[in-house]
């Protein structure tokens, strides 16, 4: 009998067990054995003591409201890590006076000669200035999958942001890159890059994309710039597409240094000190855009480029009807197409209107293989019968 009580007891012991497991709660042994805990920087005692606080393995920083002073560069050199702020309000203000960067992010070597590439690194939603004496904004050397979203990168004394090699898939996306003396983003050796529905203003160029490929640059408004807009040099397999660039003193997109398979298409080029230069390109499309009251040259084929299709584009003054003009009488300058020596080029479906230079104007008889076809010319001279060994049919207003 004592037996049967015994085994009546263990048995109501280990139901009793098991049901209050089932109600107790879930105890810090129980949480995800994998999570690393989340940096908060306002428990450190300086930001780079919160970057060097990220584990190995990676992590996120958290960086609170408000404005954080640093006299030297800001180093990142880990993989997988995030930097996070609270918006604007997180201000991280370089402050250095002799030409250091805010932020580099870069192999723990920090060796000119190592060739270690580290991956994945994200800056979102933080402030970042400088003064005329320091540096970069934001320099990264060799990161791959570098994402930059939501930052404001401004008054730098060098580039805003610089990606040195940063071969496999930068991304730059929705980030305000304003009134820094170097370039507003300055991309060499990038490779797969999107940089899309950014804002430019009044840097010296807006966007360098050096010996690289695949820059998807989309959807970006650029605006008041001391240089050029865009700048493509030594690079394929790309595209421009859907931007404003608009009061540029310069061109405001240029091909050099053998560029070859590049698409310029339906962007609004505005007011600037000429449109768009191909001055060394080659198999390229410029289709479906809007040049406006460019100063000069809104199209200038130079005499390394060649097999070029120019379709679709409009041509234009600020004429809205009626005999009249949006801009003031002294504000009316529109420029044409320039050839320079381009050879192998059609010149098709295009509206030439209102210009106060030429519509097509020949500079150099090395101009040659040219069909000027289906184009509509409206208040225009034009030099486009000069053109040897080429084609002229079917255009309005000859």
């Amino acid at each position: 009998m004592s037996r049967v009580l015994t085994a009546i007891t263990l048995v109501t012991l280990i139901l009793i067990f098991f049901s209050a497991s089932e109600k107790t709660p879930l105890g810090p042994w129980d949480k995800l054995r994998a999570a690393a805990p989340v940096v908060d920087a306002s428990r450190h005692s300086s930001l780079q003591a919160a970057i060097d606080a990220v584990p190995a393995t990676g992590g996120l920083v958290r960086i609170p409201p408000g404005e954080f002073e640093i006299t030297e560069p800001l180093r990142v050199t880990g993989e997988d890590i995030s930097i996070e702020g609270s918006g604007t309000s997180t201000h991280i203000k370089n402050n250095n006076q002799d030409g250091q960067p805010a932020l580099i992010i870069e192999d723990a070597t920090n060796s000119e000669l190592d060739t270690t590439e580290n991956w994945r690194i994200r800056l979102a939603n933080f402030r970042i200035t400088g003064n005329e004496k320091s540096g970069s904004g934001i320099v990264a050397r060799s990161i791959n999958e570098i994402f930059i979203d939501g930052v404001t990168v401004s008054y730098h004394g060098g580039d805003g942001i610089l990606l040195d090699h940063c071969r496999e898939d930068p991304r730059i996306c929705d980030c305000l890159i304003t009134y820094n003396k170097g370039t507003g983003l300055n991309l060499l050796g990038c490779h797969d890059i999107v940089v899309s529905s950014n804002q430019f203003e009044e840097n010296t160029d807006a966007l360098r994309c050096f010996d690289g490929y695949n820059l998807c640059a989309t959807g970006n408004c650029l605006d008041d710039h001391l240089g050029k807009g865009i700048v493509i040099e030594n690079t394929y397999g790309s595209v421009v597409a859907g931007n404003m660039i608009e009061e540029c003193k310069g061109p405001a997109i240029v091909l050099d240094r053998d560029c070859y398979g590049i698409t310029l298409s339906a962007n609004v080029i505005a007011h600037n000190g000429a449109g768009i230069d191909l001055r060394d390109a080659h198999g390229c499309a410029v289709s479906a855009n809007t040049l406006v009251i460019n100063k000069t040259d809104a199209l200038r084929l130079g005499p390394h480029s060649g097999r070029i299709a120019v379709t679709g584009n409009s041509f234009s003054n600020s004429f809205i009807g009626e005999d009249q003009q949006k801009r003031r009488p002294d504000d009316q300058v529109a420029a044409g197409v320039v050839f320079a020596g381009g050879t192998d080029v059609a010149v098709s479906g295009n509206s030439l209107s209102g210009l106060t230079t030429k519509a097509i104007r020949v500079e150099s008889d090395a101009s040659r293989r040219i069909l000027f076809a289906g184009n509509v010319l409206t208040d225009n001279e034009s030099d486009h019968a000069r053109l040897e060994e080429s084609t002229s049919i079917g255009n309005l207003g000859e």
